[in-house]
């Protein structure tokens, strides 16, 4: 019988659908084969029930100071309770134990907090949620936050944004584990898509929050409404009656880019939008977002997400 050991790490104030969202995921393989799946334990702080954030109390299965290896995956959950957690010494030192112990080591949210406090992403590029994204990257100098993909991986660390996100990243540990078709059986069990790439952005330029300068924003609104006209920095300057230089120092003020990156970025997360939500070819794409050419738009595509459109598509598209 072919199992995987995964040991979940939760604290008080965890979030209940970090936990729950990587557990259900994994156990959803037991229900293809009884003999293929994971072995799920919650360990916490003296295997004590712990209260999570929504004030929903979850039993513990282990101790965590009595936990052993060898384990297959170590997981540590996010949530508001991360900056405790992190400070509490034992805590961090079993996780610091286990990982030496385990294949694979992978935080969820603001789990990654735990994971730095331990020094385990010391020289390693890592994600959290966008929301705490800065604050980890001050109190941990030595790892390289990237607050953009929904999950990381750097060697056997893995890294995820938060939330549902840890649902990709688990469809992610399935392939490895069990192979593409397991994975997929797991996702339309789940009645969700087959996990998105982990270097897709957290949030797109569409729902990040709207610029407060007026004119940064009046040209942010052009731009999503025009993405196939003319959206050079020149241009934008003459519709915002300012120089393209005060155009740029407004844009690198409000947005910490300049007009001519927000473009790019904007474009293609039009263009990954329409991958996955229409069937219209990727040239019909590429003109509808402002590339001269489905191969243009090949080439930014992968140099932004590491990936081609159609592979995009393959992985994300709702409408198969």
């Amino acid at each position: 019988m072919e199992r995987h050991r995964v040991l979940v790490v939760g604290y008080d104030d965890a979030e209940l659908l970090d936990i729950a969202c990587v557990t259900t995921t994994l156990d959803a393989v037991r229900v293809i084969d009884p003999g293929l799946g994971y072995d799920l334990t919650l360990a916490t702080p003296g295997g004590r029930a712990i209260t999570c954030s929504s004030g929903l109390v979850l039993n513990a299965q282990a101790a965590l100071e009595r936990v052993r290896g060898p384990i297959g995956t170590l997981v540590v959950s996010g949530g508001l309770g991360h900056q405790d957690a992190s400070r509490d010494e034992r805590l961090v030192g079993h996780v610091r134990r286990l990982a030496r112990e385990s294949e694979r080591v992978a935080s969820l949210c603001t789990g990654a907090s735990v994971l730095a406090a331990a020094g385990l992403l010391d020289g390693r590029r890592a994600t959290t949620h966008w929301h705490f994204a800065q604050r980890l990257a001050e109190e941990y100098e030595k790892v390289t936050v990237d607050p953009r993909p929904i999950w990381v991986q750097d060697g056997n660390v893995y890294t995820a944004a938060g939330v549902t996100s840890a649902l990709d990243l688990s469809l992610s540990f399935i392939e490895a584990d069990f192979g593409g078709d397991v994975a997929r059986w797991v996702s339309r069990a789940m009645v969700t898509y087959l996990h998105r790439p982990g270097n897709q952005a957290q949030m797109s330029v569409f729902t990040a929050a709207p610029a407060a300068d007026h004119l940064v924003r009046k040209v942010t609104d052009h731009v999503a409404e025009r993405l196939d006209g003319d959206l050079s920095t020149v241009a934008l300057a003459r519709l915002a009656r300012v120089s393209p230089r005060h155009l740029t120092r407004l844009f690198r003020a409000e947005l910490r880019q300049t007009p001519g990156r927000y473009v790019r970025s904007a474009r293609l997360a039009a263009a990954a939008q329409l991958l996955s939500a229409s069937d219209l070819p990727v040239s019909r794409v590429a003109a509808r977002c402002g590339f001269a050419s489905a191969e243009a738009l090949r080439q930014a595509f992968a140099r932004e997400y590491g990936i081609a459109p159609s592979q995009y598509r393959s992985v994300s598209s709702t409408t198969a």
